[in-house]
C-alpha cells in the first residue's frame, strides 16, 4: 500500500498553533508585541491576517522557527 503524505501545516497554522499553546495569554501575547488582543483573536478564529511584522514579532517572543514546506 503507498503510504499517504502527510498533509504539512502552513505557516499561519502553526503559528496559530503556538499562539494556543503557549503558557503566555493572549493579553500578555498583546503587551509583549504591541499587537492588540483583537487582532491576535481574529488571527486565531482565522477572521483576520497578520502582517509579517506582526508575525515576525510574535515569533521572536514565542522563540519560533517557522519554515513553509514543499
Amino acid at each position: 500500500m503507498p503510504k499517504r503524505k502527510k498533509k504539512r501545516k502552513t505557516i499561519a497554522e502553526q503559528l496559530i498553533e503556538a499562539i494556543e499553546t503557549s503558557e503566555l495569554s493572549r493579553y500578555r501575547l498583546s503587551l509583549m508585541t504591541g499587537i492588540s488582543q483583537s487582532a491576535l483573536s481574529q488571527f486565531v478564529n482565522r477572521t483576520r491576517d497578520l502582517s509579517l511584522g506582526n508575525a515576525e514579532k510574535i515569533c521572536e517572543i514565542l522563540k519560533l522557527d517557522l519554515k513553509q514546506s514543499n
